[in-house]
């Protein structure tokens, strides 16, 4: 889970997304005004519901991800927890990624006038992005179709 935050035309937004390191899926996403836990466990229960419990969840150190109501919800599903080091952009390079592709693709080309069409961009951005943009590191699959058509592992040498 990382955030980050959306410029508009009056403000800011904040987007919370959950997803999968091996197909780089959009598992989950929130947008929310306020920088407060509530949107990500709201994510988090999302993926939980959809996808299960994973072994381990990757977060930054925001206030947010380290809050008791959030690590609360992983360790009551026995999920381990897994934070970036400070500074460590390198922990969560995927999630990073797709902020770069969501700022230069969506956010940049139009400018947001409330938190509803922010919402509603984004949502177009994530689902093009999970459904039909095809990425070089996934053999030029999309992450869906990596996520549920996985390929057998290369053995190792």
């Amino acid at each position: 889970m990382d955030i980050a935050y959306i410029p508009m035309a009056p403000g800011f937004v904040y987007l919370a997304a959950g997803l999968d390191w091996a197909t780089r899926r959009v598992r989950s996403w929130r947008v929310s005004i306020t920088l407060d836990s509530a949107f990500c466990i709201a994510a988090v229960e999302e993926t939980l519901a959809k996808y299960g419990c994973p072994a381990i969840f990757n977060t930054d150190q925001g206030a947010q991800c380290t809050s008791t109501a959030f690590t609360g919800r992983l360790l009551d599903h026995g999920i381990r927890i897994s934070m970036d080091g400070k500074g460590c952009w390198r922990d969560t390079v995927f999630v990073e990624r797709l902020w770069r592709s969501r700022k230069y693709e969506e956010v940049y080309l139009p400018a947001y006038d409330s938190v509803s069409a922010a919402t509603a961009g984004i949502g177009r951005y994530l689902a093009l992005y999970t459904t039909r943009r095809p990425h070089s590191s996934l053999e030029d699959r999309t992450p869906d179709g990596a996520y549920f058509t996985p390929r057998p592992l290369a053995a190792a040498a």
